[in-house]
């Protein structure tokens, strides 16, 4: 029978918890690690003891792996995080209630109206200027690298445009470098746009202070015209974090339903079966210093209607459509 020895930061001195490869120690291992990593306890007010009770008496030295898994899994769906996985060779355990209790607000048949045949792609992102000469992008997941060149190709393309929409909708996160990348072709100076801090000891408080984050400006070409951002519950993690970064633009408005969240940058370990975790690990806020984990708010709350979704009408990109024709009026 296995072993495996996990370390924790307690303070001043080092801690070393040994566990065994059995259904028991494998539990005790994960409600250990997360005890003394996860980074959201108290602000979802979530009592992890209470939960060690709830499921320690489920655990038996016979059960089957697939039945441990499924309720390690079910243990770990109690910290409401779609950060939270328990990845197996057979299996991935994941909490998707953040989007699947909320309107889709965005149907892909419905875009195809609007893209046509005759768009281009390029670095993941898919983008057309639409009859009315305002520029639409869409941009499906933040793992798609988009290169300096590109982005000023498409942002070059825009000029001509009255603005531009940027639909990230359904856009489930990716990498960071992608989103700081993307968002620095908005702002013209280094802007403060939030806070991380992070775990420095056992306790479900102990956090360090919060350092600040800033985005700096592009040194490349830059969108200077009005930029509207849609968004649905489906925008989570590094898609949550464009969102709150892309609100402090000056010339930015966020339209749509609220992000999904996910604000919690991910760690992972592993049990002694060799099954690893990953967990929210360092609380992000805003510039304001305030939680964005349960989700960001648009400026402007719009949801895609039955009326005119029937006639293959996008309530949100049509509404996005009137704030830049209304601020490209104004701009002139």
């Amino acid at each position: 029978m296995g072993l495996i020895v996990l370390f924790c930061f307690t303070g001043c001195r080092d801690e070393l918890m040994t566990f065994e490869n059995s259904p028991r120690g494998n539990f005790e291992a994960l409600w250990y690690i997360i005890d003394r990593n996860y980074c959201f306890f108290d602000y979802k007010q979530i009592d992890w003891d209470s939960v060690y009770l709830k499921y320690s008496p489920r655990i038996t030295e016979n059960m089957s792996s697939e039945s441990l898994f499924n309720l390690l899994g079910m243990m770990l769906e109690e910290l409401k995080d779609g950060h939270v996985n328990l990845i197996a060779s057979h299996d991935i355990s994941r909490y998707w209630k953040w989007q699947e209790d909320y309107p889709a607000n965005f149907d892909p048949k419905i875009q195809e109206k609007y893209l046509g045949n005759d768009y281009s792609i390029a670095g993941g992102m898919i983008y057309k200027i639409l009859e009315d000469n305002i520029g639409y992008v869409y941009y499906g997941s933040f793992s798609d690298d988009v290169g300096e060149g590109t982005l000023s190709q498409i942002i070059s393309r825009m000029a001509i445009c009255k603005g531009m929409i940027i639909d990230v909708r359904d856009n489930g996160g990716g990498s960071l470098t992608n989103v700081e990348r993307i968002a620095s072709r908005f702002f013209n100076e280094r802007t403060l746009i939030g806070y991380i801090s992070h775990k420095i000891g056992p306790g479900h408080n102990d956090f360090s202070g919060l350092y600040p984050k800033y985005i700096e400006s592009s040194p490349y070409v830059r969108y200077q015209k009005p930029v509207v951002i849609l968004t649905n519950r489906g925008c989570y993690s590094a898609t949550n974090e464009f969102v709150s970064i892309m609100k402090y633009a000056p010339q930015v408005t966020v339209v749509g339903d609220k992000t999904g969240g996910g604000s919690g940058l991910p760690f992972s370990s592993e049990l002694p079966n060799g099954w690893s975790v990953r967990f929210s690990a360092s609380p992000m806020f805003n510039a304001e210093k305030q939680h964005i984990e349960f989700g960001v708010d648009p400026d402007l709350e719009v949801m895609m209607s039955e009326a005119d979704a029937n006639k293959k009408i996008d309530t949100i990109i049509e509404t996005a459509r009137t704030i830049i024709e209304e601020n490209s009026v104004v701009s002139q």
